[in-house]
């Protein structure tokens, strides 16, 4: 990168308050967003001539705002979702919020440090394994050997990329004699994880040396004051505007003539309106492949993710653990995220598939019962359930919520079921089951083709398989064919997808290749802190029983000790967390 200009920059503004454009009770006027975008063009060269010392100086600036406005953040969003202040489902927000966010700060810190020092991102290796590099991420450094111990992940790139092209190409944008055009680009944010809309600023940031507009969602704008005091370093220096309003503000916003690229984490249907417009004129442009924008466009969008149980010698031992993992995967922020487990496939001969329905149903009686803050909640769950006579209600329901609710044994035949078409996005959760009477690597065979061919989407799936089973070489290579056809952004072994995007470094995003004609769960890549590219997919693996409670379990009793403590040790590495964390990690 040419140029060693102050982040500051001449001119730039020191407000004595972080300001949002708009408010979460008022929406930011048309004239209010244009200025905001020519604030913002105005900033983009300099940010494009900033170096790399004084980007470091900004990130570290970051670390510590970020750090100080996480109490208020996760307070307020807690809040919001009915979670009581000494809760355990209280660490769900210091750690899906703050927490991701300091560790996003942390990781773009420590490659820009290699950048500095080595002339390029340092990943733990790359190799070539036949056709395709695969670049080991975590564990990445000493954090993710301390609180993920046993966990890995890795990125596969395109076949056909060869080791030296991806390492050419890994970070390049910071080569000094990579010419960068200025940008400003819009920012949907999501609704549901509040680390979700300030990430991807950080990746079109960092990563795609934009400035950024980014509009928050309706349904989370109380934390549009929380995030800008966390990033009042950007706001400052005119490298971001934070901005408030609904489908009026996103219209305007991704039709400004001095928008450069667009990113949005929220649903196929609004990707197309924005890319083919509304109404007929809309569905004859997407039929056509004529998008009426025509900057870059990048989106996650969600998908039916699902969780293939490999049939095995479970013991009871198994059969919990498993069932508090699947359960988990949707009780995590009461089921609005986009990786949520939605069905799970099963041998339906298998002698322990009714068992692991057991331990699941099990699990969601024990679960805390969730508000289901997310609108339209209602309406999604009465599509499943008034559509599945066997839906089971397995939790209790407070006020102004739903029930966690199972719907076994949907018929796989039936490809249109609304199970396998629409993810739910709320407390649902579906299982079918497979005949396949020949043998388990043909069900792991035919598991991976219904997900591939019935499942709308491609973001996340999930394998779960026990290391006796792996123990037959059958098997195991059915298992790694399974990891290497599964059309998905992210995989994971025994570990939930969703881990993917807790580790922050790993590509984040659909599997390669989706059309803007037909998106499934989106394009691009955010997170991928070593600045990878011609990613396909990231495959994560972990223990099949971990010796202590992982975090993101519902059944966690001290989820809100240890999230905290998380962010202490992403700002200062202190043996005295890294010591109550520990207590408070076997106490769980």
């Amino acid at each position: 990168m040419s140029g060693t200009a102050s982040v500051a920059g001449e001119g730039s503004r020191r407000h004595a308050v972080p300001v949002t454009v708009g408010t979460p009770d008022r929406e930011a006027t048309p004239a209010e967003l244009d200025a905001a975008i020519a604030e913002l063009r105005a900033g983009a060269p300099r940010w494009c001539a900033t170096g790399i010392p004084e980007r470091l100086a900004l990130l570290a600036e970051l670390q510590r705002t970020t750090h100080a406005a996480g109490a208020g953040w996760a307070a307020s969003a807690a809040a919001a979702k009915g979670i009581a202040p000494d809760s355990h489902l209280a660490g769900e927000d210091w750690g899906t919020g703050p927490y991701f966010v300091l560790r996003n700060l942390q990781l773009l810190h420590t490659t820009l440090t290699d950048l500095q020092e080595t002339g390029r991102p340092q990943p733990p290796a790359m190799r070539t394994e036949g056709a395709r590099v695969v670049v080991d991420v975590v564990p990445g450094d000493r954090l993710d050997r301390l609180i993920h111990t046993g966990l890995t992940a890795e990125a596969w790139l395109q076949p056909g990329v060869s080791l030296d092209q991806a390492m050419a190409r890994m970070g390049r944008s910071y080569r000094s004699d990579h010419e960068r055009a200025p940008g400003v680009a819009v920012v949907l944010g999501a609704g549901n994880v509040s680390s979700i809309g300030p990430m991807d600023a950080l990746s079109q940031l960092f990563a795609d040396d934009r400035v950024v507009v980014l509009k928050m969602n309706p349904v989370n704008g109380y934390l549009g004051p929380h995030i800008a005091a966390a990033f009042a370093p950007l706001i400052d220096a005119d490298l971001l505007r934070i901005v408030h309003g609904g489908a009026e503000v996103g219209r305007h916003l991704t039709e400004h003539a001095d928008i450069d690229a667009i990113h949005i984490t929220g649903s196929d249907r609004t990707h197309d309106a924005i890319v083919f417009g509304t109404g007929e004129e809309g569905r004859q442009r997407r039929a056509e492949g004529r998008p009426r924008i025509d900057v870059p466009m990048t989106s996650e969008l969600g998908d039916v993710s699902p969780v293939i149980v490999v049939p095995g010698p479970w013991t009871a031992k198994d059969l919990a653990f498993q069932g508090d993992h699947i359960a988990s995967m949707l009780v995590n922020n009461a089921g609005f995220n986009c990786v949520a487990g939605d069905v799970v496939i099963q041998h339906r001969a298998w002698s322990k598939r009714r068992a692991l329905l057991d331990a699941v149903r099990d699990s969601f009686r024990r679960a805390t019962p969730r508000e289901f803050y997310y609108p339209g909640a209602e309406e999604r769950y009465e599509l499943f359930v008034s559509t599945h006579r066997q839906a089971e209600q397995l939790s209790e329901a407070v006020e102004g919520g739903l029930p966690f609710t199972l719907i076994p044994d949907v018929d796989p035949s039936v490809t249109d079921d609304v199970v396998f078409t629409t993810e739910s996005f709320c407390g649902v959760i579906s299982e079918t089951a497979l005949d396949a009477p020949r043998s388990v690597p043909d069900f792991i065979d035919e598991a991976v083709q219904l997900c591939n061919e019935q499942l709308w989407g491609n973001l996340s799936a999930t394998l779960l398989v026990p290391p006796r089973s792996l123990a037959d070489p059958e098997v195991a290579a059915a298992v790694e064919r399974a990891v290497e056809q599964l059309r998905y952004g992210t995989v994971g072994v025994n570990l939930w997808a969703g881990i993917g995007f807790v580790f922050v470094s790993p590509p984040w995003g659909a599997y390669a290749g989706n059309e803007l004609t037909d998106i499934q769960s989106g394009r691009g890549t955010a997170h991928n802190t070593f600045l990878l590219e011609d990613v396909e997919k990231t495959v994560i693996r972990g223990p099949w029983r971990p010796p202590l409670t992982p975090p993101w379990l519902h059944t966690h009793s001290r989820m809100h000790r240890l999230s905290p403590l998380l962010a202490d040790l992403t700002v200062d590495f202190d043996p005295r967390t890294l010591a109550a964390m520990a207590w408070h990690g076997l106490r769980a």
